[in-house]
């Protein structure tokens, strides 16, 4: 469970490292993934304070509620870091068509390494949240849940170099999984304000378009497209 939680996270780092210059992208994704994580072991550390931030710290009057709407310190990180997954991923994609993000040469700008990993820490947080509040309905021993984030991390650590060169070495993938990161910014935006959505739907919707992605490529790399049989009924 885990590790399918910590596929968003991987694609986010492998994106925003790509703005690194080439020789410090594989340090850029290590450091990344170790911040993720000591982020997720420290929060487990402090599982009563998280599970704290489910209770109300004030009310609002909304339309759509029968009761006062309960803000909570978990629905503010959860709208943060939806509205800046959001605007992330929204930048990338523009980034992406006009072509800035391809244009080579001396005059080519890179990212500096301490401003990715600020961008990197601001979403292992939410993605921690979200995925340590999963950990919590499913066992109840913390040292199980840090053996799990820690192998994890491992897995992730190990293809994370092998990810990161598939996504950016296919432009419709990375715009691919640009849609999924705002998808997921939308998802956390609503859960904020207490519309859950069963991630189910969404990783199965992410899993069946990245299926027929990896067909369309496969198609696009044959020789002769494929011909399809009329087919005759007496």
């Amino acid at each position: 469970m885990e590790i399918v939680l910590g596929i968003d996270n991987i694609i986010f780092i492998s994106i925003v490292v790509n703005r690194l210059n080439p020789a410090q992208q594989q340090r850029g994704r290590t450091i990344g993934l170790l911040l993720a994580l000591l982020i997720r072991i420290g929060l487990l550390m402090s599982i009563s304070w998280i599970v704290g931030l489910k209770n109300p710290l004030f009310h609002v009057d909304v339309p759509w509620a029968e009761h006062d709407f309960g803000v909570t310190g978990r629905d503010i990180i959860l709208f943060i870091g939806g509205l800046f997954l959001i605007g992330k991923s929204t930048t990338e994609i523009h980034t992406k068509l006009q072509g800035e993000e391809d244009a080579d040469g001396p005059g080519k700008t890179y990212s500096s390494m301490g401003r990715i990993i600020i961008q990197i820490v601001l979403i292992d947080i939410v993605f921690s949240f979200d995925s340590i509040l999963t950990a919590v309905g499913l066992v109840d021993n913390v040292l199980i849940m840090i053996l799990a984030v820690v192998l994890s991390m491992a897995v992730m650590l190990i293809f994370s170099g092998v990810v990161a060169g598939f996504v950016n070495r296919n432009p419709t993938i990375k715009m691919l999984a640009l849609s999924f990161l705002i998808m997921i910014g939308v998802m956390l935006v609503m859960e904020s304000f207490h519309k859950e959505i069963e991630k189910g739907y969404i990783y199965f919707a992410m899993a069946f378009s990245l299926l027929v992605e990896l067909l369309n490529m496969r198609l696009r790399k044959q020789a002769d497209p494929v011909q399809l049989r009329d087919s005759h009924f007496d």
